[in-house]
């Protein structure tokens, strides 16, 4: 009687054990079930092990759809399926049977369904499998382990294609790395929304990991180019990357020299047409125009006999005028040497107007930078001052800054470019102040030089003085960027003419690859080239957390071809080099030994690196209409972007509707969004169809786009509606956030665009000698040699260094032959804005340096 045997994984019988029963019992299966997985095999095909036609295969579940497996095996008497493990349950196989016609031997082929809910149970444990077993009266066989993944795609790009701006035959990397996704997406690259081939353009590389390459740009690159990622559940778009392939100029062929003309020269010239420059691209370098005098030969006789005599007559009165002149300025000098010392002008010059430079106070209510904000005043404000003499001039020192010697030496340079004397002969600031037309003329004649041809006709972002050995100071109003020229810097017996500018992002370009962001304001001092004793002072903000465990900046500098060069890894400073920075909370101070063109440059070295952003509203002052617009700034937070924006605004007729709030935006890849709430319904509505707007995240970090902004257009029911109160909120995805409760009337503007956000700055914009100074010069030098030598008790310049919070920096301070002075030059480019001359007085009266100290001291007694 055959043996009944029920669902086989009920059984747990062993193969060995079921392959011997079923000889034994010439097994027939029955139980009820009509998917029954066993048969018998003939006797001429029982010696035969099973092998598979139809293995199983890997599988992805996309959505809720469940997926088969398949598994076909011949000869066989059962055949099931096991999964991570364990049996599945007779009732879940579907059953087939056939004949090999070729073979005659049976097949058995069996299919399951498997769902998501099974696949979710060991999520996270490992990874779902699936495996057949086949059975036959010889033995069984195991078929390959089939995995089942649950398909996805997540949304945001890991990282997306970054906008640019390259030359003409450049090559072109523009990143993508796709969102996480399995089965691993695949990703196509579209320009204007169309497929590039690389196959059919070979100027195109798509990289192993998903990076496009153009080899040379060409003009017909230019576009908005989107990396596409796609897998079999869906198709995620990146955020579009803008390309602008721009032409530099190049310089046709010198045409033939003229012929000499009456003024006895010839000119030849050439034009920027070989190409002329094109979308943006710059203009040509070098001279447009050549003069050449000419031979006697070739020079045209304009006169003769009695004109002759008339021109000799005349030159002989011009040589007799300029004999007497020179007699004259040779008397004036004697005179005044006698009573002027070889080094130093007058002793009244030293020492008068050297009070602290105060500036008015800022308004209740006021929004000012905290790093601007000055400190209380202390007890000691009797130290380190002197009476001024009021008999001698008053807080600027005016005149000529000319040196004794001959005005041919004026410049020192190694292969910088020489300045032109101003056209009056003399280099003059009244009580530092910088006359506009003035300063017109000297940046155009400074852009008439060959070096100078990027120097921005821009005089509200230009600065410029003529200085000597006393030093002195240059400002841009409004900026925060600032030159403190020491005393000493300039070698004795010169005189330099120096400028101070910033730059805008149309009139320079600074290469960004990766990652990196522009941490500062590019700014150019100069000239380049001029011979310094001992470093200037270079300030200006910057807009990251000031945490260099979060980041790796870099001090690039221009050279003279114009391409950018590292010259300092902040952190990591050599006394050597010429170039050392002090990181403030939100300046740096970069102490140079020479004049250039500097920018900070940040690459985040995980995502809890942040950038500060300054977030600004404006509206319109006056509004006629229904509709009403607001206007969201997020902007590097650095008083220039800000100024900027608030003389573009103010061109706009905007107002300025709420005091500017700060936030961190990290370096996270997530995208910055914007959202208004809380709206009267009754009498306002938004025209945003979405529910929020969206900044890219690379639009932020890269730095370059400089007036970032959303507007909010939202439509009043009804003109005579005035008061608008809502909630705007800012917010990085996954981030910090920021929210502007807004409440006022549209119909008046109370607000003062300038005096009550905008801290102008009242300071001249060039101060040379004494009044650029905080510390008289007489004091300073006395300071310094009170503090340069070693003391046994320590209070010497090592002291000072660690009351003012220096110890990084006590390297570079030993490293100069005055460590003091380094000290103090500091301290005046940190404290000219607060006049805060009491705190170090304080300082000297912890360590020991009374004011009669100051005076009194010796080497002896140190």
């Amino acid at each position: 009687m055959p043996l009944l045997l029920g669902p086989f994984v009920r059984c747990r019988l062993s193969a060995t054990l079921l392959a011997l029963w079923l000889v034994l019992s010439g097994f027939t299966c029955t139980g009820g079930s009509e998917h029954a997985a066993t048969a018998t095999l003939p006797a001429a095909f029982s010696d035969l092990l099973p092998h598979f036609l139809v293995e199983p295969e890997d599988e992805y579940i996309v959505k809720n759809k469940p997926v088969t497996l398949t598994c076909r095996s011949t000869p066989a008497t059962q055949i099931y399926f096991k999964c991570n493990g364990e049996w599945v349950h007779q009732d879940d196989h579907l059953i087939e049977r056939t004949v090999d016609p070729a073979t005659a031997l049976p097949v058995m082929q069996v299919t399951i369904e498997i769902t998501r809910q099974q696949v979710e149970k060991i999520f996270g444990l490992d990874e779902y499998w699936c495996q057949c077993v086949a059975w036959s009266t010889t033995g069984t066989q195991k078929s390959q382990k089939a995995y089942i993944r649950i398909a996805y795609l997540r949304k945001n790009f890991e990282e997306e294609p970054q906008g640019k701006e390259v030359a003409l035959d450049q090559e072109v990397l523009l990143r993508c790395h796709p969102p996480e996704g399995v089965p691993q997406a695949e990703v196509e690259w579209q320009r204007n929304e169309d497929v590039i081939d690389p196959a059919s353009d070979p100027n195109f590389v798509i990289t192993p990991d998903h990076n496009l390459v153009i080899k040379k740009a060409r003009l017909a690159d230019t576009g908005n180019y989107t990396c596409v990622a796609k897998n079999i559940v869906a198709r995620r778009k990146s955020t579009s990357a803008a390309i602008l392939v721009y032409v530099d100029g190049g310089w046709s062929e010198w045409s033939k020299w003229s012929a000499c003309g009456a003024d006895c020269s010839m000119w030849r010239s050439r034009e920027c047409t070989q190409p002329s420059p094109g979308t943006g691209g710059k203009d040509c370098q070098g001279l447009d125009l050549q003069s050449l005098n000419c031979t006697s030969e070739q020079c045209p006789q304009t006169v003769s006999g009695a004109e002759d005599v008339a021109l000799y007559v005349g030159m002989v009165a011009v040589a007799l005028c300029l004999t007497l002149l020179l007699i004259v300025v040779v008397l004036v000098y004697r005179r005044k040497k006698e009573g002027l010392d070889a080094d130093v002008a007058d002793s009244s010059i030293l020492t008068t107007g050297f009070q602290p430079m105060g500036i008015k106070p800022s308004k209740p209510g006021v929004w000012v930078p905290r790093s601007r904000r000055a400190p209380p005043h202390s007890k000691n404000s009797h130290l380190l001052t002197i009476q001024p003499d009021l008999t001698t001039t008053t807080t600027s020192y005016q005149g000529t800054l000319r040196s004794r010697h001959d005005a041919t030496g004026k410049f020192s340079m190694t292969n910088g470019p020489l300045l032109d004397p101003l056209p009056n002969g003399s280099h003059t600031l009244h009580n530092g102040k910088l006359n506009s037309d003035a300063a017109a003329e000297f940046v155009s004649r400074l852009s008439t030089q060959s070096y100078f041809k990027t120097l921005p006709r821009d005089v509200a972002n230009t600065s410029y003085g003529t200085f000597n050995f006393l030093g002195g100071r240059l400002t841009i109003p409004n900026t925060g960027i600032s030159l403190l020229i020491p005393p000493e810097a300039i070698p004795r017996g010169k005189i330099y003419e120096i400028y101070l500018t910033v730059q805008r992002k149309e009139d320079l370009r600074l290469p960004l690859a990766g990652c990196q962001t522009l941490l500062s304001p590019i700014v150019s001092c100069g000239p380049p080239g001029v011979v310094l004793s001992r470093p200037v002072i270079l300030s200006m903000d910057h807009c990251f957390d000031a945490c260099l465990d979060n980041w790796a900046v870099r001090l690039k500098k221009q050279n003279y071809e114009g391409a950018w060069e590292d010259v300092l890894l902040m952190g990591e400073e050599l006394v050597s080099d010429p170039y050392y920075c002090q990181l403030e909370a939100e300046t740096c101070r970069l102490f140079s030994e020479q004049l250039g063109t500097f920018a900070l440059v940040g690459e985040s070295l995980h995502m809890g690196a942040a950038k500060r952003l300054r977030l600004v509203l404006f509206s319109d002052a006056y509004c006629s209409t229904l509709e009403y617009n607001i206007r969201v700034y997020c902007m590097d937070d650095t008083q220039d972007v800000f100024k900027e924006v608030m003389q573009m605004e103010r061109q706009l007729g905007g107002r300025l509707i709420d005091e500017p709030h700060v936030l961190l935006f990290k370096d996270s890849y997530h995208n910055l969004r914007l959202s208004i709430h809380d709206m009267p319904q009754a009498h306002w509505r938004s025209k945003l169809l979405a529910g929020y707007q969206e900044i890219p995240f690379y639009h932020i970090w890269n730095g370059s786009q400089r007036y970032l902004h959303c507007t909010f257009t939202l439509e009043r029911l009804s003109l005579s509606t005035c008061e608008l109160t809502c909630q705007l909120c800012v917010w990085q995805v996954e981030g910090e956030g920021q929210s502007f409760s807004l409440d006022f009337n549209i119909a008046k503007d109370t607000r003062a665009l300038d005096s009550e956000f905008l801290l102008m700055d009242s300071n001249a914009t060039a101060l040379a000698g004494p009044s650029a100074f905080q510390i008289p010069y007489l004091i300073r030098q006395k300071i310094c040699s009170s503090l340069d030598a070693p003391c046994p008790n320590g209070a010497d310049w090592r002291m000072l260094a660690q009351r003012l919070k220096l110890e990084r920096h006590m390297s570079f301070l030993a490293s100069k032959a005055s460590p003091t002075s380094v000290i103090l030059d500091l301290w005046e480019a940190q404290h000219f804005h607060s006049g805060n001359i009491n705190q170090l007085a304080t300082v000297m009266a912890d360590i020991g340096k009374q004011e009669a100290m100051i005076f009194l001291v010796s080497d002896g007694e140190c």
